[in-house]
């Protein structure tokens, strides 16, 4: 029947909600509103209190907030999907069959979100738990991280930021990386 949709069929999203806005990608002016934006909400924030607030903005802030982090981290895990030097490890591959994009996207923007200081809290698994049957190795690793700044250069994330998110990814290393091999 035309027309009409049965249920095994997957329901397409409006063209309004497409899947990341690329006209933002790569724009500093974009990058330079949503900075004034926040340093304007943190200092009628500061004001509305009786003064200026002498703690430097979070990370979370310093990054955008939530949306700019989904996005960063939607096109990270679209990237790491795909990947075929991580998918040649067959428990990875085998991992990403498994598990679907949307739900690694939505605990890896929770898990962000919380490491940089914002509102969110992540509740899945432990990193360790979460990658130990993968035997990632090294090289996969370093693959993993690759990706990463790739993703971050292609949203101009400032150096400082930059770091600062490698520093935080670098805490899970330990219990991701299981395999000398590589």
């Amino acid at each position: 029947m035309e027309g009409k949709s049965t249920p095994n069929e997957q329901k397409r999203p409006l063209a309004v909600f497409s899947r990341r806005p690329r006209p933002l990608r790569n724009n500093r002016a974009f990058a330079l509103i949503v900075l004034v934006l926040a340093v304007l909400g943190a200092s009628s924030v500061a004001n509305s209190q009786g003064g200026v607030d002498d703690e430097p903005p979070s990370l979370y802030d310093r990054l955008g907030g939530l949306a700019p982090i989904s996005m960063v981290v939607s096109d990270f895990v679209d990237a790491l999907v795909v990947d075929s030097t991580l998918n040649a490890n067959p428990a990875i591959d085998a991992a990403r069959l498994h598990t679907p994009a949307p739900y690694l996207k939505y605990h890896v923007t929770a898990l962000v979100c919380q490491a940089a200081g914002g509102p969110c809290q992540y509740h899945g698994r432990g990193m360790q738990e979460s990658h130990a049957h993968m035997n990632i190795t090294e090289a996969e690793w370093d693959r993993m991280v690759e990706i990463f700044l790739d993703v971050l250069g292609e949203y101009d994330v400032p150096e400082g930021e930059t770091q600062e998110l490698l520093d935080i990814v670098g805490t899970t290393k330990s219990d991701i990386v299981s395999s000398d091999s590589g």
